[in-house]
């Protein structure tokens, strides 16, 4: 497992004069899933850590790396993983998970061995996953995605209809702040989350998925009156400061996973915007 890159916290006042480089420096994460690795972005808003594991023909064990100070990567985190690829195995203390291709798993702080592997090395599994600090254990839970919550909303009429998975989320199970979930984007549409929205009481990072090898998401970003785009890839994931607006229009329909940690866990809080009042 490679040391974890760590991205630093920063104002919007100093983010509104980046360039389209520095942008994609300090929030795009580019190598999300490495062959025979363990790729890990340590953000400093929120403390979050997101990244892949990608075993294809051998373990990989999550460690928790000199960045962590800690005797374990799970020691004082809990850890929400996708699998997007083939099947995989997840071991956790020595008990083994099968998951399919868009199952889940929920892992409560206190987990010591964190061990991923493909089932068929000729088609690996691809473990997405995201990290948030931890203040006590909850349960471990396996959630194929007829577990999650299902949320269906936008239009074909505005090129937003979508269906919203809440996997790790309140209504599901129980966590200390993690959240997360899958949502598709119908074909035929291409907007995800606009009207946007921010919410200052936690941050959010958005993988996404399922798109061509010609294909990008347009990914908006910054202030309401200041609003900035990342251009990106198939399997990327962007890093979205509490102050900061986060939507996207593909060039094709795709996936994307939301994973989102700070003060509360309240999905619905947060504070909408008018797409005439953006600037």
């Amino acid at each position: 497992m490679r040391e974890l890159d760590v991205r630093y916290a920063n104002h919007p006042d100093d983010s509104k004069h980046y360039t389209t480089e520095e942008l994609r420096k300090h929030y795009l994460i580019e190598d999300v899933f490495v062959k025979d690795d363990i790729a890990l972005t340590y953000s400093h808003q929120d403390r979050i850590i997101a990244g892949g594991a990608y075993p294809v023909t051998k373990a990989l064990k999550l460690e928790a790396g000199d960045a962590l100070r800690a005797d374990y990567f799970l020691q004082r985190r809990e850890l929400g993983i996708f699998n997007l690829g083939g099947d995989g195995k997840v071991t956790l203390d020595g008990k083994t998970y099968i998951l399919h291709r868009t199952d889940a798993l929920y892992v409560g702080m206190g987990t010591k061995d964190v061990i991923f592997e493909s089932v068929d090395s000729s088609h690996p599994a691809k473990f997405y996953m995201a990290s948030s600090p931890a203040h006590k254990t909850c349960p471990t839970v396996y959630l194929p995605i007829e577990k999650a919550a299902k949320k269906p909303c936008g239009d074909d009429a505005h090129m937003n209809k979508r269906v919203i998975n809440q996997f790790i989320h309140s209504d599901v199970l129980e966590t200390c702040q993690l959240s997360m979930g899958l949502t598709h984007i119908e074909e035929g549409s291409g907007w995800n989350t606009m009207p946007c929205h921010t919410h200052e009481r936690r941050m959010e990072v958005y993988f996404y998925f399922d798109l061509g090898e010609d294909d990008v998401v347009f990914h908006l970003m910054g202030q309401p009156q200041e609003v900035r785009t990342i251009v990106m890839k198939n399997e990327q994931a962007v890093i979205s400061p509490s102050w900061s607006i986060h939507s996207g229009f593909g060039t094709k329909n795709y996936t994307f996973i939301w994973a989102m940690c700070g003060e509360n866990k309240t999905y619905d809080d947060m504070d909408v915007i008018k797409a005439t009042d953006l600037k």
